[in-house]
């Protein structure tokens, strides 16, 4: 018997007077032209903040603490290859302005209200924020009605 894991992954909600950041991603091979939050894996010796942190400088080029975190969210998720936990987590303040700082990995990015966010999304980040930005809970589930029980 295989022992049990999953994948667990850091979203940033970066917001400035009402809009949300969100990147368009290429060349990844996953949801490419597609927009997404700054977001990535949890490595191995992480917690999730500061997995939150390391992505925020690699991905958009600001800098954080964890005390600049807030938590908001997990999600346990059934993806099409395996479990995984998503944490999504308001950035408070940063230092630096928001740039592209993966030009391999994205393409743009550009200020979305919060109320209009692209169609043009990742499904599951855009179900999480529709739902965090509705006032839902700091839990929920996403794709385990489709698994068999």
């Amino acid at each position: 018997m295989s022992r049990y894991t999953f994948i667990a992954a850091v979203h940033l909600i970066v917001e400035r007077e009402r809009e949300i950041l969100l990147s368009r991603r290429c060349n990844t091979g996953y949801q490419d032209g597609v927009y997404d939050v700054p977001a990535g894996y949890i490595e191995r010796g992480e917690t999730p903040r500061i997995a939150a942190v390391r992505e925020a400088k690699e991905e958009i080029g600001i800098e954080l603490s964890v005390d600049d975190l807030q938590f908001i969210r997990v999600v346990s998720r059934l993806g099409t290859d395996q479990e995984r936990f998503d944490f999504y987590f308001r950035v408070l303040r940063y230092r630096n302005e928001p740039r592209i700082a993966e030009p391999d990995k994205c393409s743009e990015i550009s200020w979305f209200a919060i109320h209009a966010l692209p169609l043009e999304m990742v499904p599951h980040v855009r179900d999480a924020l529709l739902s965090i930005f509705q006032g839902g809970g700091a839990y929920s589930e996403q794709n385990w009605q489709s698994k068999s029980r």
